[in-house]
This record gives C-alpha cells, sequence and structure tokens, in this order.
C-alpha cells in the first residue's frame, strides 16, 4: 500500500497537461484547491444555464439569459472614451442591441459581421424600454450553434479562470478517467439506484436541468457518497487502530453505585440508565472505551460521569475527571462532593494551584491509591503525577481539549478507558463526521424537577422595563446574569461594552449589587468575581461569553442577554442553560436591536419556541452550514468537496454502518470489494487510513 496505485496516475498527474491550463492558470486553480485533475473532476458546477433557442427576445421576462438566431444590422463605435460600442440586430421579431465596453473595434467587426446571421446568447435586460444583451457569451454562425449545449453548466471560478476554460479543462480530465472497481456495497447501489463512479461523475457535469444540480440528483448523490464512505472508513480503521491497543476488563460490583442511586430523591432517566449501561460494557470489554458523552443543558451528564467513575473503584481502580478551567474543575468538585459521600468515596482536587506541602501530600496519597476519584485541570498531566491504578480518565470537552490531550491522558494511565463529555448537542450527521470514531451515548430528556425556561424577546428600546424587573428581583433576594454581546473587531471594544453596562447598572440598582467578569481579566480576579457572585455575595453578574461554561448558581434566575442577535443559535442556548437550575422559576430575556434581520428573528423564535437542544442545533445547522456551526478552523469536521452535511446527513450514518461492516469482514480491505476501498481512500486523498493500512 506504499505507492499510489497505476489506475490513478492519470489523475493525479500535473494540471498543465490539460487542455487550456498553462502553468498561470494551474497557479490561478490552486484558489479552488485544485492541483490535480481529480480535484478539478471533484469540482462540480453549482448552477447551469438554460440555452435552449427561441424565435425571439419578445415575450421573454426580462432579465434573462436568452439564446437567438439574428441578423446583424449597424455597428455604432462609442463616440468618447469609456462609452459602450452598440450593434444594432433583427431576430424574427424584433430589433434589439449587442453592448460590448472596451472592445476593440477590428475584433467586433469580424466577430459581428454587418448583413450576416449568428446565434448569439447570453443575459438580456432592458435599458430604456430597449432589449440590451451586454457581453454576450456565445456567439456562433448559424450551423454551429448545435456545439450549445441546452443547459451550460456553471462552475466555480476564480481570477484568471473563465467557464470556458473550466469547461475545456473538465472534459479533458473526463477522458482520462480509469475504470474503476466498485467499492459499494452492491445492496445499496442497487436499491439507491446510484451509476458507476465514472458515469456518476460524466453525468454531474453534464447536467440536462436544474434538478440534476441538486443534491438529491442520483449522481450527485452517488459521488457525495464516495466521499463520505472515504471518510468514515478512515475513522473506522482509526477506531480498529485504538482498539488493537489493549485495554484493561473494569467490572464493578455495583455497590457504590447502588449507595448513591438509593440516596438520590428521584430515579435515573431512562437516557441516564442506557447511558450508564453502555459505559459499563465498555469498560467490561478487553478493549479500550472511547465514549462520547452527549448531553443537553441540564440533562444530567454530571450524575452519569461520576456513575462511571465508581465503576472504577469498584473494580478496586482509579478515576479522574477532567476540566478545561479552574473554575469548572472547582465545579465539578462541589457537583460530586455530595455524591462521593454518599457512595464514601475518597475525591480531591488537584489544580496549578497546588503548591508545595499540599501537593506532594495530595501525589504521595495518588500513588498510594488513597484518592480514588480525581477532579483536576491539565495539571494532572505534568510528570510527578502517578497514580496507582487508573482505570477511567472523563474529560469535559469544550471544545478545548483536543485529541492530543486524549492521547497523553492515555499514556499517564495503565490503558485507561476514555470517556468524553460534550454539553454541546451536535446534530448526528455533524457527530458522525467529527467524532464518528468513537462511540456515542446521548442524554436526550431531562431529569425531573429541572424548571423550565421562559424565553422572551425584547427590544433593547425597552432597556427601562428590564431593569424595573431587576431591580424586583433583587429586592426579592433572586440573582441574575447580564451577557453583553462580543464585538469581533476587537477585545477592547467589548471591553467598554461590558464596563460601561456595569458602570450603568451600579447606577441603577445600587454599589456592591453588581460584579463584572469579562476575559481580559487576570485569572484570579475572574475567579474572586465569579466565586462572590457564587456565593450570593453580588446579586447580578455583568459578563461576556465566559459565563457559558458550565457555571451552576441555583439561586440565579434570569438571564439577559443584550444584542441577542450578534449570538450562534448553540451559545444563546448554552448561556439561556446557566439559569433554571434551582427552585425558582427562571427567564431568559433576549434583547435585541431592531430592525431585526429575517435570519435573526428566525432564531430567536426558535429559542422562544423550544429548548430541546437538538432541534435547536439542527436549525442552526440548517440556517448556518456545518462549518460555522462547529467553527471550521478548529472543528474536525472534515472539508467535503461534493458531500454536503446539511442535505445529505442521512447518507453519513449509512457510510458509518457500511464502512463499520466492511472492516468486521474484511480488516486488511484484501476482499475484490476491499481492493476497491483502497482505491477510493487513494482517490479521495485519505492519507491517515492508508498509513494505518499499511502499518496494520
Amino acid at each position: 500500500m506504499s505507492g499510489r496505485p497505476e489506475a490513478l496516475w492519470p489523475l493525479f498527474s500535473a494540471l498543465t497537461g490539460l487542455d487550456g491550463i498553462g502553468p498561470k492558470t494551474a497557479q490561478a486553480l490552486e484558489a479552488l484547491h485544485v492541483t490535480a485533475p481529480r480535484d478539478l473532476l471533484m469540482t462540480l458546477p453549482h448552477s447551469g444555464i438554460a440555452r435552449q433557442k427561441r424565435p425571439s427576445v419578445r415575450g421573454a421576462v426580462l432579465p434573462d439569459t436568452l439564446t437567438v438566431e439574428v441578423v446583424i444590422g449597424q455597428h455604432r463605435p462609442p463616440r468618447k472614451r469609456g462609452a459602450p460600442y452598440r450593434i444594432e440586430v433583427d431576430d424574427a421579431e424584433t430589433r434589439f442591441q449587442l453592448v460590448y465596453f472596451h472592445a476593440r473595434d477590428d475584433y467586433l467587426a469580424r466577430l459581428l459581421p454587418t448583413g450576416q446571421r449568428r446565434v448569439v446568447s447570453g443575459r438580456v435586460e432592458l435599458f430604456d424600454g430597449v432589449p440590451q444583451m451586454v457581453h454576450p457569451d456565445h456567439v456562433l454562425p448559424p450551423d454551429e450553434a448545435g456545439t450549445l449545449p441546452a443547459f451550460e453548466p456553471v462552475y466555480p471560478l476564480t481570477s484568471g479562470v473563465t467557464q470556458k476554460l473550466m469547461a475545456r479543462a473538465v472534459a479533458d480530465a473526463l477522458t482520462r478517467l480509469p475504470d474503476l472497481p466498485e467499492w459499494i456495497d452492491p445492496a445499496l447501489k442497487a436499491q439507491e439506484d446510484w451509476p458507476g463512479f465514472g458515469d456518476a461523475l460524466r453525468a454531474a457535469h453534464a447536467p440536462q436541468s436544474a434538478a440534476d444540480l441538486a443534491p438529491n440528483a442520483p449522481a450527485r448523490r452517488r459521488l457525495a457518497y464516495d466521499e463520505f464512505f472515504a471518510h468514515q472508513i478512515t475513522l473506522a480503521l482509526a477506531r480498529a487502530d485504538r482498539r488493537r491497543g489493549k485495554g484493561r476488563e473494569t467490572r464493578g460490583d455495583g455497590a457504590l453505585r447502588r449507595r448513591v442511586l438509593d440516596a438520590l430523591p428521584y430515579a435515573l432517566t431512562g437516557a441516564q440508565a442506557r447511558a450508564v449501561d453502555e459505559i459499563a460494557a465498555d469498560m467490561k470489554a478487553p478493549e479500550r472505551m472511547n465514549r462520547l458523552l452527549q448531553g443537553d443543558v441540564g440533562a444530567g451528564k454530571t450524575l452519569v460521569a461520576f456513575l462511571a467513575l465508581l465503576i472504577a473503584v469498584e473494580a478496586g481502580g482509579q478515576g479522574v475527571m477532567m476540566a478545561p478551567t479552574e473554575i469548572l474543575a472547582r465545579q465539578h468538585l462541589e457537583g460530586l462532593r455530595p455524591l462521593a459521600e454518599q457512595a464514601g468515596v475518597v475525591l480531591e482536587l488537584l489544580t496549578g494551584r497546588d503548591k508545595g506541602s499540599e501537593r506532594k501530600a495530595k501525589l504521595a496519597a495518588l500513588a498510594r491509591g488513597d484518592i480514588q476519584v480525581l477532579v483536576g485541570t491539565h495539571a494532572v498531566f505534568q510528570a510527578d503525577v502517578d497514580f496507582a491504578d487508573l482505570r477511567l480518565a472523563i474529560v469535559d470537552e469544550q471544545h478545548r481539549f483536543g485529541v492530543r490531550q486524549r492521547l497523553e491522558l492515555a499514556k499517564k494511565g495503565y490503558r485507561a478507558d476514555v470517556l468524553v463529555m460534550t454539553a454541546t448537542p451536535i446534530p448526528r450527521s455533524l457527530a458522525l463526521a467529527s467524532y464518528g470514531d468513537m462511540d456515542v451515548s446521548v442524554l436526550d430528556e431531562k431529569p425531573p424537577g429541572r424548571q423550565p425556561i421562559k424565553t422572551a424577546l425584547v427590544s433593547s428600546a425597552r432597556l427601562d422595563e428590564v431593569l424595573d424587573h431587576l431591580r424586583k428581583a433583587v429586592a426579592d433576594g433572586r440573582q441574575a446574569y447580564w451577557v453583553c454581546p462580543l464585538v469581533e473587531e476587537s477585545e477592547a471594544v467589548d471591553l467598554t461594552a461590558a464596563e460601561d453596562r456595569f458602570k450603568h447598572l451600579r447606577a441603577a440598582l445600587g454599589e456592591g449589587v453588581v460584579g463584572l467578569v469579562h476575559g481580559q481579566m487576570p485569572g484570579d480576579e475572574k475567579d474572586a468575581a465569579m466565586a462572590r457572585f457564587v456565593a450570593g455575595e453580588t446579586a447580578v453578574l455583568v459578563a461576556t461569553t465566559v459565563i457559558e461554561v458550565g457555571v451552576n448558581v441555583p439561586n440565579a434566575t434570569i438571564m439577559v442577554i443584550e444584542r441577542a442577535e450578534s449570538f450562534g443559535l448553540a451559545q444563546l442556548h448554552q448561556l439561556r442553560g446557566r439559569v433554571g437550575r434551582g427552585e425558582g422559576a427562571s427567564t431568559c430575556l433576549l434583547m435585541y436591536q431592531p430592525p431585526l434581520s429575517e435570519t435573526g428573528e428566525k432564531r430567536l423564535t426558535i429559542l422562544r419556541e423550544t429548548e430541546d437542544g437538538f432541534r435547536i442545533a439542527e436549525a442552526d445547522l440548517e440556517m448556518r452550514g456545518a462549518g460555522d456551526l462547529i467553527g471550521t478552523a478548529q472543528s474536525g469536521v472534515p472539508r467535503f468537496r461534493i458531500a454536503d452535511l446539511e442535505h445529505q446527513a442521512a447518507l453519513m450514518a449509512i457510510a458509518q454502518s457500511d464502512a463499520r461492516l466492511l472492516l468486521s469482514e474484511d480488516s486488511a480491505l484484501r476482499s475484490p470489494r476491499g481492493q476497491a476501498a483502497r482505491l477510493l481512500l487513494w482517490l479521495m486523498r485519505q492519507d491517515e487510513a492508508i498509513r494505518l493500512i499499511s502499518v496494520g
């Protein structure tokens, strides 16, 4: 598997060999990420232009792109520089003008000789009541009109590359397509009625109508599936590779878990019980667990995580729970402490703040196995931290905790199982794309006792009413968050926005009532401000979005979000989830600056109507697209050339099960279909997968 298979060489040769592509054009195409014929073939037209001939421009609804046969009349060169060159023409029913800017007279005289017939095709618009075709796309003698496609594909372009050039280069690249064996499961291909790979590419580049450009057109679905399938084979190989690294069988007797569950005032939700069972089954297995625990705000992830940690302790081992920040680590500790007391388990915290003899004592206890569950920040990774018997590592992944840290953690422990928690509901298709190598448990029910949150939209013009509402609430002993918008241009502007609002609220509500946290503050000041709010010393916390992650203040029942229209849906949902954690009824006020754009209104209305994070995430995906949803730069969501995660999400799920099935039957991809799948991996530039196969 060392070198690229010979069959694919023509598709990965230099672009400069293709019709019309010289060194300069090849360089221009790099802007479209096109560096080989294969990339050109995977760059499909995004729209098309109907070029059927009609007798006259008369009666057409303008502006529109039209194709008509005309007799060329008088040429009118421009009188002064910069004015257009006009040519009178007559079709079967009416006279109109062809208009050119900056064109050479001799060139136009040759192209459009007076008295001759020509077929012209281009966009026609009305100017002062006269139809004009400005810079026709095509001018042909009538006997060559047949070369004009009835429906002409339109490609994405970059400067220095024209539609004609793309069409010529693609046509040439298509002649190099080798005949490749089929890698799609025959039953699936028959059921979906998909063409073969080569036929699909040829059809996708020669659409006959707008319907052929839609994501559900058979040729496009087939090619999208090829991309998804290659990606999922890569993830399945990574998963298999990880599973070859032996894990340990961790079985608990359930005694500690029973103590905790008996002491709880309510039963686990069905989703929580299912997740605990899935985790227990993984921990029992000889392979290492790599599971994602995905739960909406308030779905009870902490309890599931703690029950998983207890399995490790029941088996005589240790567990660690990692948080991205000190505040969150302390919060986890507070949340777990009552549960640990119920179970009679020794729980400790380790952060960068532990120094000197206190730190030494903790490390010694950890190495002896006296500390059974450790909660910590990245400090857990330092070289002098040793566990007696680490069985389970739980990572609270607020998108700040990458694969590299997961690996470091694995190195620490004796083949520890890994559970990653995320509070961001991710639509299934995206979860499969970015976490496809992991097994996923989803908490999609709210535990009993969570209060619904009343969400209202308020125009910023009604600020005084909001302040009155807040004054009453504070007088009743309630607490509130006030989130200021993040202004992208500069952090300095954010700061003034938050500081101005802080001063304004302090003046309105009184000294000592209002606290402030923002991204520019030193960590200890931020922690102190948060601590005062958690302790109830301040009643209102003004913040930029630093609070969206994990803080838990049950007494906070009001969330005001200023300029809510400038936040993403998922972010608003996370922020809203900071209230509604206690006994009291909670409200979330989404303040917006009128007038709201249509999408702005749609986003805020979805939030007002539902608290279901998965529904919100699906809506967010539809509105913003996959890249924006998790910030493509750091999301790890692959960039597909043809496939479209929003409209073809269902295909991703099929690709995942198919890839896992293929590898379970043929782990080294040696069967005829396995060999074909290897070609697909090379074709889709899945170098990581290729490396894994050659190692395996």
